[in-house]
């Protein structure tokens, strides 16, 4: 049976969200550091601002919460639809799955290579996503013809 949290709980929780230097961010970037991938946090310079960007090879990696980007949208919507304020919360994670798309479009026509993991995918297979943007950083070296 899911946890049922008495609205002040609830109200608690969602405040202490944060925007950056979550948990997720700090994993993969912890990670990445230690094979000896430099990067920027939340990159403002380019559009989305990205919680980790690899400027050198113009890689953007974002790491997104399932909750509010959505995943498994479809049926989440139809769980979340039914809660208190469902209308509010299907409208703003709807929102942020459009905004995702147009972030993602727009950093593509600009040349960067956009990656998103999902926290839990972050959390439980930390290796497998390094290992794919260290796949990414190869295939441009490839693609520019540096000595590998």
């Amino acid at each position: 049976m899911p946890d049922v949290l008495t609205k002040a709980q609830r109200t608690k929780n969602m405040k202490s969200i944060k925007s950056k230097d979550t948990d997720i961010e700090r994993i993969l970037r912890k990670a990445l550091w230690e094979k000896g991938i430099r990067y920027r946090k939340n990159y403002k310079k380019i559009t989305g601002k990205p919680d980790i960007a690899i400027t050198k090879y113009k890689i953007a990696v974002f790491c997104d919460s399932e909750f509010f980007h959505g995943k498994d949208w479809e049926q989440q919507k139809q769980r979340i639809s039914k809660g208190e304020h469902g209308e509010f919360w299907v409208n703003k994670i709807s929102r942020n799955i459009e905004r995702d798309n147009e972030v993602d479009k727009e950093l593509t026509s600009k040349g960067w290579k956009v990656i998103r993991f999902w926290g839990e995918d972050i959390k439980k297979r930390t290796p497998e996503c390094v290992r794919a943007i260290e796949e990414i950083i190869f295939d441009v070296k490839l693609s520019e013809g540096v000595d590998i």
